[in-house]
């Protein structure tokens, strides 16, 4: 069975706290794994939460703030110490070429990993796979920043009770996917008469950013959105200075893009409620709505 689910690593912002590890998400997507931002403390996370390095397929930073970069060295050691075999995909600003390779060389080890560097320089598709498509779009921040989105491919949910209807069972099943038809006799049965179309799902990743059209680009109709939310609305002016979002904004974002699921991270330190963070997106967004907390597991909603 097919496991998509988010494991939260790190929520807090520019200083850790006690119970909140720098950044760090890990998503799991049907055998593959893309970790994003690995803030400082990462590997110990991981290690926390149950996950191994060789889970991991793609690295994804957003931009180079050491919140969510500085456990990268961590990471990559550990992967060459457990012994991954697989090529490591890492993406990241192309501006910051001078920051990644410090990081991926910050001290001697013996370095084992095959990491395959592939620099972002503008929107677009970035990588294509079994998983679909991961797409950067560049956000509003002091510095370089892209968020990511993943897109799934959309395709066929086959139906019991019509292929029983046709007589269509075993092998057949799987071999009218692959042609799109089959020949009974004078008879030919197509796809589309026994199925339904089965929209691909969507992981966007928002993290620094002040409101911008890159914004709600990824977050368009997002089965689970992941999203910054630094402040809360009291002190919007501050956000906006620094290049990020509240809560309210986040949940704005969800609303108007008809996102399903809200995850709210990346919280300052200055605040000790985490339920202030809820009530306010609640305010503006209907559907759920989750405070990410360290260590939590976030499943991708079932298909509509």
């Amino acid at each position: 069975m097919s496991v998509r689910e988010l494991v939260v690593l790190g929520t807090a912002s520019q200083v850790p706290g006690r119970e909140r590890n720098h950044n760090g998400y890990l998503l799991l997507w049907d055998g593959q794994g893309f970790l994003f931002d690995p803030g400082e403390g990462t590997q110990r996370q991981m290690l926390l939460a149950g996950v191994s390095a060789s889970a991991i397929d793609r690295i994804c930073i957003t931009h180079f703030h050491g919140d969510h970069c500085l456990g990268l060295p961590g990471v990559i050691q550990r992967m060459s110490l457990d012994g991954v075999l697989h090529p490591v995909y890492a993406h990241y600003p192309g501006s910051g070429q001078e920051f990644f390779d410090r990081l991926r060389h910050a001290s001697v080890f013996h370095d084992t990993t095959n990491v395959v560097e592939e620099p972002i320089s503008d929107d677009g598709t970035i990588a294509e796979g079994e998983f679909g498509q991961l797409r950067a779009r560049r956000l509003d921040h002091p510095v370089d920043s892209f968020g990511y989105q993943l897109i799934e491919p959309g395709g066929r949910r086959m139906l019991p009770e019509l292929l029983a209807r046709f007589g269509i069972t075993g092998p057949e099943v799987g071999q009218l996917q692959r042609t799109g038809s089959l020949r009974f006799g004078s008879r030919v049965v197509s796809v589309e008469q026994v199925s339904v179309v089965r929209k691909g799902q969507r992981v966007a990743f928002v993290m620094d950013t002040r409101l911008c059209d890159g914004v709600y680009d990824l977050a368009d109709r997002a089965d689970l959105l992941v999203i910054e939310s630094t402040f809360l609305s009291g002190e919007a002016a501050l956000a906006e200075e620094y290049g990020h979002l509240t809560a309210r904004q986040a949940a704005q974002v969800a609303a108007e893009s008809k996102a399903s699921k809200l995850v709210l991270t990346h919280f300052s330190q200055r605040y000790d409620d985490p339920t202030l963070f809820y009530e306010e997106a609640a305010e503006v967004f209907g559907g759920e709505i989750v405070v990410a907390a360290d260590l939590s597991r976030v499943t991708v909603p079932r298909r509509k």
